[in-house]
């Protein structure tokens, strides 16, 4: 009996000429030869269509073994092996490293890179590094557990030119952790202000004695080791914040902070946090604020980026103006969003406005968050329709009334000159 493993193309040809072959074969079997069987003659449309039907199974059959054998002589990517984690003792960053799957030598047509993901446990999402390289070091807050997990990425001509996933492996890390809980500072909150310093402040966590000392120590990639602050905000004694200079080589990195406390009576939680420094930008308010009117109907606001080192195409702009429509007291409104540092408003209604006002942030394209600066420090009015209409007025009476008081005077100058005498110019006649 002829072997049913044979695949590709030619073989499914073979395989339905087969099947038309029997198909025919049977149908000159079952012809009737005289009119007692005529009735059976109804059977015969339906042998064409059972043939199609067959071929068109056997074919899909080959075609389904050729893909899997196709599919199954692709490379499979193996994981990558001994992955751990390490702490060099910057505060939180830690390295982590793998070797590279046995087979990976093997693999000359093909690229092989790796998946890095991370996060501390409790976050929701994880952080995604992509890399050819077999160690990365990534910032991590070590009061919780940080977890890590990596795969093999393998695409090229041993792949069918798709991409081919390993499976994970994972690691995990945790430092031991000293004190209660309770006795970690609270409220930690830093602000980059204008881009040139870092001011971090915090309160003193709960169960904790009087004669607490705090210090705060940091580091960033560049830096040798930690470094400890060394300009500290003090309130009764105590250290609650602390003010970081010449941060600029900082920008756009990990910033890793610990801000630990020592008393001699207990052990206290140290916190550990790390920052971007993009992402605490404040700027200081716009400046030269100009609001005029150009006709009527048109409110033209002006204004110049603040001073300092904020990037001034990092920054964004909130305009707010201030409405009042004679009965109620005004209330400021956002008009626009922009980077512009112009903005014209059309009037349609009636209100008037009494002020504009602006602030700013850092933009999208220079930070995934920052904080607003204060508004413009003064409120510029903008002259209403009757004010426009009385200082028209004003001068147009004072010069009438000018007008009329010197015809009044010469009148009375002409009533006691005698007549036929000149008039001197002299005042009060």
């Amino acid at each position: 009996m002829q072997s049913s493993e044979q695949r590709g193309p030619g073989a499914a040809e073979e395989l339905s000429a087969q099947h038309s072959r029997t198909l025919r074969a049977g149908a000159s079997l079952c012809t009737p030869q005289d009119t007692r069987h005529r009735p059976a003659q109804s059977l015969l449309p339906l042998l064409p269509m059972a043939s199609r039907w067959i071929c068109a199974l056997s074919t899909a059959l080959v075609w389904g073994c050729a893909a899997a054998s196709s599919s199954s002589s692709h490379a499979a990517a193996a994981p990558p092996q001994d992955l751990h984690i390490t702490d060099p003792g910057l505060l939180g960053s830690l390295d982590i490293e793998w070797k590279a799957p046995p087979d990976a030598q093997s693999f000359n047509e093909c690229t092989v890179k790796y998946r890095f993901e991370y996060h501390s446990a409790g976050d929701r999402d994880w952080k995604v590094i992509f890399t050819k390289k077999l160690k990365v070091r990534v910032g991590f807050d070590l009061s919780r557990i940080a977890e890590v997990r990596v795969q093999t990425l393998l695409e090229g001509r041993c792949t069918g030119g798709v991409e081919v996933q390993s499976d994970w492996i994972y690691a995990t890390f945790q430092v031991p952790l000293q004190g209660k809980l309770e006795s970690e500072v609270q409220n930690f909150h830093c602000i980059y202000h204008d881009w040139e310093y870092l001011k971090c402040t915090w309160q003193p966590g709960d169960l904790t004695p009087h004669s607490v000392q705090y210090g705060l120590y940091y580091w960033y990639e560049g830096l040798d080791h930690a470094v400890q602050c060394d300009s500290y905000v003090q309130e009764h004694g105590v250290n609650i914040g602390c003010v970081l200079q010449n941060l600029s080589q900082a920008e756009y990195k990990d910033l890793s902070i610990c801000v630990n406390g020592s008393v001699a009576t207990a052990l206290l939680r140290p916190l550990y946090i790390t920052l971007r420094l993009h992402n605490l930008a404040k700027p200081s308010p716009p400046e030269q604020l100009v609001v005029s009117m150009l006709a009527p109907q048109e409110l033209h606001l002006t204004w110049i980026p603040p001073s300092g080192k904020t990037p001034p195409q990092c920054l964004e702009y909130e305009v707010q103006l201030a409405e009042d429509d004679g009965e109620n007291k005004a209330s400021w409104v956002s008009v626009s969003t922009q980077m512009e540092t112009t903005l014209t408003i059309y009037r349609a209604n009636q209100s008037h406005i009494s002020c504009a006002r602006v602030r700013g942030r850092t933009n999208i394209f220079c930070a995934d968050r920052g904080f607003w600066s204060e508004w413009t420090q003064e409120c510029f009015s903008v002259p209403r329709k009757e004010d426009t209409q009385l200082l028209i007025l004003v001068p147009v009476i004072l010069s009438l009334s000018s007008s009329l008081i010197i015809f009044m005077l010469i009148g009375q100058c002409k009533k006691r000159s005698p007549a036929g005498k000149p008039l001197h110019a002299s005042v009060g006649c």
